[in-house]
């Protein structure tokens, strides 16, 4: 298993993960216990895993999502 996203953000790694399960690529979220024994102040980052084999393709996912998001936001027009 490796590294795929290291974060205290709740709704990107549920999103992630989501992605995720939808391109078919496992994904394992760690230290969830733990940030929750800590009192859930996010001081101890949640890892998301996934496997050697799929880690480029599961990188590669995120980043293009990551770029997609980044660019709908800076094209939208405040109301």
């Amino acid at each position: 298993m490796k590294e795929l996203l290291r974060t205290n953000d709740n709704v990107l790694l549920s999103y992630a993960a989501a992605l995720l399960r939808d391109a078919g690529i496992a994904a394992v979220q760690l230290d969830t216990h733990t940030s929750i024994l800590e009192g859930s102040i996010g001081a101890i980052p949640r890892r998301l895993m996934v496997p050697d084999d799929d880690h480029a393709a599961a990188a590669a996912l995120i980043e293009q999502a990551m770029a997609d998001v980044a660019a709908s936001a800076a094209t939208e027009v405040p109301e």
